[in-house]
Formats: structure tokens, sequence, C-alpha cells
């Protein structure tokens, strides 16, 4: 029963996504005319040349792709990946033009057209599945290379089809609007998967690791770890006081540790993901603390 929950749940998110995925493509940025990344980008190209169905061409591009990645992507990847590209494909096609087809200001185009297949690209990837096309090429490299960003990995992967579908219709202005497309995609992905569990972490280096504990705890509630320390210089036994918080506490943890303890050393990072007591993860829906 649980695995029939799971799988309607995951099937929701990629079509929910899906949905937001076709509405960026067909009713925004067919109509502005403006190079697309991915496999969308190459049947958009299909599509204005030899008015190819979108979600068709998408199909066939797949099958080569699909083939080479199954082995490093895995059995359930592959499956989910697939199911959703044909819904994301039929979507295109039958759904999405029932939609009103934005026909203004091709800046504003772009900037829906990131936004709304930002969204629908980030909900697939959380749920661990894809659209297919380059995605799978993106999940491959994410794969071999886990620590890149799959913001990043999109990005530089798209360039080269924006570049070819401008020069393809000699529209420089089309160039520039599918970088700002692609762009987005890298930064909505990014923040939609990463940035709902953002935060910060603090390092105190202090002599009073006990009473920068307390303040801590008075000021925002957050727990924090004591790491014992040595001064690099006079070798000084000190203690490095490691806390983390969302980002609206961090101000007031700051302000309270200088006040408690003005001789201290303060460093704040930025933390893309906090898990544990006090931080709620993963899925795309629920609120940080």
């Amino acid at each position: 029963m649980n695995k029939t929950k799971e799988l309607l749940v995951q099937m929701m998110w990629e079509l929910v996504g899906s949905i937001f995925v076709a509405i960026g493509i067909y009713n925004f940025a067919v109509q502005a005319k403006f190079p697309m990344t991915g496999f969308s980008g190459i049947s958009i190209i299909f599509y204005r040349l030899f008015h190819i169905p979108i979600g068709f061409s998408t199909i066939l591009l797949n099958i080569p792709v699909a083939i080479l990645c199954y082995k490093l992507l895995g059995k359930k990847f592959f499956i989910s990946s697939i199911r959703c590209m044909i819904v994301s494909s039929l979507i295109i096609d039958y759904v999405a033009p029932l939609f009103p087809v934005y026909q203004g200001d091709r800046l504003l185009a772009a900037l829906c057209t990131g936004v709304f297949g930002g969204i629908g690209y980030a909900m697939i990837y959380t749920r661990n599945s894809s659209t297919g096309g380059s995605d799978f090429i993106i999940m491959a490299v994410k794969a071999l290379r886990p620590h890149l960003s799959l913001g990043n990995i999109a990005f530089l992967s798209d360039v080269g089809i924006i570049l070819v579908g401008g020069i393809l219709f000699k529209d420089v202005d089309g160039m520039i609007y599918g970088m700002i497309v692609n762009l987005l995609f890298a930064v909505v992905v990014d923040k939609m998967i990463y940035g709902m569990n953002s935060g910060k972490v603090a390092f105190i280096v202090t002599k009073q690791g006990k009473r920068i504990c307390q303040v801590i705890d008075e000021t925002s509630q957050r727990g924090s770890t004591i790491l014992n320390a040595q001064g690099g210089y006079k070798q000084d036994d000190m203690q490095v006081v490691m806390c983390a918080c969302n980002s609206k506490e961090m101000y007031q943890v700051r302000k309270a540790v200088q006040e408690a303890d003005p001789e201290s050393f303060f460093v704040v990072v930025e933390s893309h993901e906090v898990h544990g007591e006090g931080f709620k993860m993963t899925n795309i829906g629920e609120a940080q603390s």
C-alpha cells in the first residue's frame, strides 16, 4: 500500500511539473520564437522548420539517448523518466494548446518561460525523475560528478543548442532571450531544490564556548556544537562554536554573540542545505523552519 501511495505521489509531482514545463515551452517560448534549451530546444527548431509536433519529436530524440544512459542512471530512474517524458510530451502537444498563448513582449515571455520551466523541472528533479533528453545527460553527469550543481550542468549543456537555434534563424535577440531563459532555469532549479532549505552556518572562535552556546540558545533556540581548537600563533587553547541558523536568525545571533564576547571571531558561511532537528526537508512544498 505504501509503495502504491508513493507511486501516486511521484506521478502527481511529475504531472504538475510537466504542466509547468509545457506551459513555459508552448505558451511562451514557441510563440515568442526564441531558442530554447535542451531537447525541447531542438524540437522547437524542428517545429518551426517542418511543423513537426514538439512532443512527438522530443520522444523520437529521446530514444537513442535513453538507451545510452540506461546503465549509468539505473532502472528506477530510467522508468520514471520515460514515464515523465511521455506525459510531458503529450501535455505539450495536447494540453498546453488549450491554455491562452502569450502574445506580448518577448522579454516578459522569456522571464515567464524561465520561471515556469524552472519550477516544473525542479518539481520533477526532486522526485528523482526527469523529462528525458538532455535531462538524461545532465543526470548522468551528476551521477559521475555529484559535487556539481544541477543548474550549472544544465546551463553549460544547453548553451550550444541556443546558439544553433539563434544562428539558424538569424535571430541575435532570440539568442539573448534564450540565454536569459537558460540562466533563469539554472537559478530557479537550484533555488527550488536547495534554497528551500538553505541557511547560514556560523563558526565562532572564542574562549567562552559554553557561554556562547547559551547565548545562541537564548537568542534563536538553536543548538550548537563546540569544537576544540588551538590558536595558530600563540598556540592558545580555543573553542569553535558551530551553529546552523536560517538567514533571518543569523543577524540576531551575531549581535548577541558580539555583546557576550567582544573578543570572539565570527565567521558566517552560506549553507545550501541544512538537515536535522529544527530544519525541515526535502521536498518542494515543505516549509523551512
